[in-house]
């Protein structure tokens, strides 16, 4: 087996981490205080080619396989999860239903500037009845001559309230459903009947927005179904195959977050004296650090070999990538507690990253599938290997 990191990939890493100590972590708190990433920060992520990181070089993005875009989430989510929030709609969720199903036509009219950051995606599939129950959607899409219509109301919609397109699932076929009854639709902000609703108030990830999208009598054009008209009633299927990629990142970012929750109590704990000595020196603190950097080495090899996977088969990874999304976020978890028993009371004091860290990382267990949906996709996935 080779474990070696192609130094392409490496070098992008690095240019990603210099960026962030550079310019994303000085600003860290600041932008954690006013729920904002300035606009000028923004723009030097779209000089970097943050925004198409995983989109073909064809259409304008960097191209990288699945491998190189977790090293570089890695690096980012190493400060406020917001910047990698900020871009990872553009990459994963949002872009990639038209990568891996859209036409060709579809392709060179958005991924471009999808790519560039001009255009900002999304992804809208959750609705208030329908989270983890995704094929229980009731947003409805009716054809109507050379356009669709579609009605209904999403949430919990991750960049919502900034996207310039959505990739949006709609039940075409009530009877059918999931199993030829939904449909990806690609929806621009300037459709009539799009509209931006709620913004929610959330525990965590402040400077990331997550909206509520309303579609009333929205008109979309008959070339905006994913795919063209072969792919009508094929939409659960693209939701699915684009989650799979989309669980290996969120793998990534929790591995870079727990990396740097283990730097900074390592360094705390060398730092803090008590009892007359560093509490470095006492064996509580070691064993959970020595726990923290045991579960971090066994998520990073799981996290690289499915991407590794993914990258050089091609095949399918739905149970390793359900694998990686269930272990690495609750490692994560796990280790964001430690870190604040590490740090005693300063750990739970706003003033200090390993607070912030602790709440943004508690999403991390929910969205793009929940830990319970994941152990569900496993199962399922193995049980189907027996027959």
């Amino acid at each position: 087996m080779d474990f070696t990191i192609p130094e392409n990939y490496r070098m992008m890493a690095e240019t990603v981490r210099k960026f962030v100590e550079r310019e994303l972590e000085p600003i860290s708190q600041k932008v954690e205080e006013e729920d904002k990433i300035p606009e000028e920060v923004v723009q030097k992520m779209r000089e970097l080619g943050l925004f198409g990181l995983s989109i073909p070089e064809e259409y304008g993005g960097l191209g990288l396989g699945v491998l190189g875009e977790c090293l570089v989430y890695e690096e980012l989510s190493k400060t406020n999860a917001c910047f990698r929030t900020r871009i990872g709609t553009n990459n994963g969720i949002g872009s990639q239903g038209i990568v891996i199903d859209g036409t060709e036509e579809q392709k060179r009219k958005y991924l471009p500037k999808i790519a560039s950051g001009e255009w900002t995606a999304c992804f809208a599939l959750t609705e208030p009845e329908a989270g983890s129950d995704a094929a229980a959607i009731r947003t409805r899409a009716e054809l109507k001559g050379d356009h669709w219509v579609i009605n209904g109301r999403k949430h919990f919609i991750t960049n919502g309230d900034i996207a310039d397109v959505a990739t949006v699932f709609a039940v075409t076929d009530p009877e059918k459903r999931a199993r030829g009854g939904i449909t990806a639709f690609i929806v621009e902000r300037t459709f009539p009947g799009y509209h931006v609703g709620t913004i929610e108030k959330k525990m965590g990830l402040r400077g990331s927005h997550t909206a509520e999208l309303i579609f009333e009598d929205c008109i979309v054009p008959k070339e905006n179904v994913i795919g063209g008209d072969a792919m009508i009633g094929q939409g659960f299927k693209t939701a699915m195959k684009v989650l799979d990629r989309g669980r290996l990142t969120m793998g990534a970012c929790a591995v870079g977050a727990a990396q740097k929750l283990l730097d900074l109590s390592v360094r705390y704990a060398k730092q803090r004296v008590q009892f007359g000595r560093p509490i470095a020196e006492f064996q509580a603190i070691q064993f959970m650090l020595a726990d923290m950097a045991t579960q971090i080495y066994a998520a990073r090899q799981m996290l690289y070999h499915a991407a590794w996977l993914r990258d050089t088969t091609g095949a399918p990874v739905t149970k390793e990538a359900a694998m990686v999304k269930l272990f690495c976020t609750e490692m994560v978890n796990r280790v964001a507690d430690m870190a604040v028993q590490i740090h005693g009371g300063m750990g739970y004091m706003k003033d200090y990253p390993i607070e912030r860290f602790y709440r943004d990382v508690r999403l991390m267990r929910i969205y793009e599938g929940t830990s319970e949906i994941q152990r569900l996709v496993i199962a399922r996935q193995l049980l189907r290997e027996y027959e």
